[in-house]
């Protein structure tokens, strides 16, 4: 069975959809999600057996048209006013939230808000309030911290673009295990993204880093050098340099892995 793999925006998890229509990579097509109409671009074939992928919900109407594209286009600057008017509603009823995107469906039967707060928030007044407004059905959903920097975008430490907001579909777990076993410090300023939480490139050379970990010697093991034996105090993993503080010997010395006994 042909698979499509679907992304909705930038940078967004993939749906996985039959490939009925024979759609091309990098093609925009209109996906039915919820009877509303939305614009999505194929961003993956692949030839797999049913049983081993579970398809989504959502169905593929058509190739997007000229007319289709202009739509959207238009809709994304729908979008921007729009979500300006619902932050002066938000800021009149008072509530605790704080509106990060708004995106029409592609009909124009839905308009979507994605907001952070740091709680449940009875917003049921405000979406009254939006309805009457823009005369469409409203959809208000709460996302997490995460969420917010894939949305909103930023450059992080590296001195580079977020990649929640360039390149990463699904967030990964995060550990403080992943910064110690790289020996980064424990500031959290120093391993924290622009959204607070652990920064997701830790986990991308982690399995690397726990190789190379397995193949050295423990921090405070005894080890044997050919002047002397000693401790290790120190280490490199991806050069495979131990720093070692021989036993008549205060200032640590170097040594690469193949020069020593463990």
């Amino acid at each position: 069975m042909e698979v499509i793999a679907i992304r909705f925006r930038k940078a967004e998890k993939l749906a996985y959809l039959e490939n009925k229509l024979r759609i091309k990579v990098g093609e925009a097509v209109v996906v039915v999600v919820d009877h509303c109409e939305e614009i999505a671009r194929a961003a993956q074939k692949l030839e797999l057996d049913p049983t081993e992928i579970v398809l989504s919900n959502e169905v593929i109407e058509r190739t997007a048209s000229q007319l289709d594209l202009a739509h959207y286009a238009q809709n994304k600057v729908a979008a921007v006013k729009a979500l300006q008017t619902a932050r002066e509603q938000v800021m009149k009823l008072h509530l605790p939230m704080k509106l990060d995107l708004a995106y029409y469906t592609l009909n124009k039967h839905k308009l979507i808000f994605d907001f952070t707060a740091a709680g449940r928030v009875d917003f049921r007044e405000l979406v009254r309030s939006l309805a009457a407004i823009f005369k469409t059905r409203i959809e208000l959903r709460q996302v997490g911290v995460r969420d917010e920097a894939k949305i909103l975008g930023g450059i992080g430490p590296c001195g580079r673009p977020l990649c929640c907001s360039e390149f990463l579909g699904e967030f990964a777990p995060v550990s403080i295990k992943m910064a110690k076993n790289q020996n980064l410090s424990l500031n959290p300023t120093k391993i924290s993204g622009l959204c607070g939480r652990l920064m997701c490139c830790l986990s991308f050379e982690d399995k690397t880093y726990e190789a190379e970990k397995a193949a050295m010697p423990d921090y405070g093991s005894r080890i044997e050098t050919a002047d002397g034996g000693g401790k290790v105090v120190g280490m490199n993993l991806l050069t495979h340099v131990i720093r070692v503080r021989l036993d008549d010997h205060e200032v640590p010395v170097e040594y690469d892995l193949d020069e020593i006994k463990v």
